[in-house]
């Protein structure tokens, strides 16, 4: 016969569970069951959350300030950073000078004077003194460049001076580099990316002749630069082209020029040549005449659907400049 037990009562549930936890306390030992009963395990966890209730906007005290130099030095010698001494310096090149020395003035129209007035009288004592300053630059020139004379260096002048002007027609910038010092390279050259320039000699009106001549000391004693200034009279052709095509300046009918360049040579180097230098304009030279721009002419705004062709232009008149 089977028996059916009742395990719902009260008092048996109790009993089964003291047995149980004898059996766990037995298995744990004294130490596990310390750390299961400990006080710490039994306390809920809190978790704080940091809320913003309220954006500030936070200067730092260095941007409202402007350091001066005196107060980063101060803090630099406090960091114990070294400032050093700063020194204002420029590359300089010694292949050339900066400019033309003691600049010839030519003449009023290129023309001379009467001796018995007395602007023709001061006229030719101002020559005496630049004749008496030249022979002395032509001695310290011969040092150096022993086949150097003003008789055959005029020719040689002008065979330069077309050469490098052939080469900025046909922009052949290291031939060109050989033919001009650095200081005129990029006079010639400025402005004539997206021109076409044809040039052309023509002839020699007269025969070129040397008008000045000086010799110049630069950095130290003995580093000598020899400066010639020719007189060209010549016959020349030149017409200027912008990247449209349209002639911006001159025309092509040659035009009787007169031009006095300066050639400059560096006299201790023994590789040194002759090279263009510069121009000098005279104060009574003429103006050049302006250049011609192409501008773009304001037209209808046209819509999306529509045709130039399609509207009636009206001729206008480009604006005066």
């Amino acid at each position: 016969m089977t028996v059916l037990r009742d395990f719902s009562t009260p008092g048996i549930l109790c009993a089964l569970n003291m047995a149980a936890s004898m059996r766990v306390a037995r298995a744990l030992g004294e130490p596990g069951l310390a750390v299961i009963l400990s006080p710490s395990r039994l306390i809920t966890p809190i978790m704080v959350l940091p809320v913003r209730t309220k954006k500030r906007m936070f200067i730092p005290p260095s941007v409202n300030r402007k350091h001066t130099v005196e107060d980063m030095t101060k803090k630099a010698k406090a960091a114990g950073v070294i400032v050093p001494h700063e020194i204002l310096e420029r590359p300089i090149n010694v292949s050339c000078t900066a400019g033309i020395h003691d600049q010839y003035v030519p003449p009023e129209g290129d023309a001379r004077l009467s001796t018995l007035s007395r602007d023709g009288f001061a006229q030719r004592t101002e020559q005496l003194k630049q004749t008496a300053a030249s022979q002395l630059a032509i001695r310290k020139i011969k040092n150096y460049d022993h086949d150097f004379s003003t008789k055959t260096f005029p020719e040689r002048a002008q065979e330069i001076f077309i050469a490098a002007h052939n080469c900025l027609t046909e922009f052949d910038r290291h031939k060109l580099h050989l033919l001009v010092t650095e200081l005129c390279y990029p006079n010639m050259v400025r402005g004539n990316r997206y021109r076409t320039i044809r040039w052309s000699f023509v002839e020699s009106l007269e025969p070129p002749r040397v008008v000045q001549v000086r010799c110049a000391e630069m950095v130290s004693k003995g580093n000598l630069y020899g400066q010639v200034t020719v007189r060209l009279h010549s016959k020349q052709s030149l017409v200027i082209y912008d990247r449209f095509g349209r002639v911006e300046y001159g025309k092509d009918e040659p035009r009787d020029v007169l031009e006095y360049v300066v050639f400059e040579r560096h006299l201790p180097n023994p590789y040194g040549v002759w090279r263009m230098h510069g121009k000098i304009v005279p104060s009574w030279a003429p103006h050049k005449d302006p250049i011609v721009k192409t501008v773009l002419l304001p037209g209808p705004v046209l819509k999306p659907w529509q045709e130039l062709e399609d509207l009636k232009l009206e001729k206008r008149e480009p604006p005066s400049t």
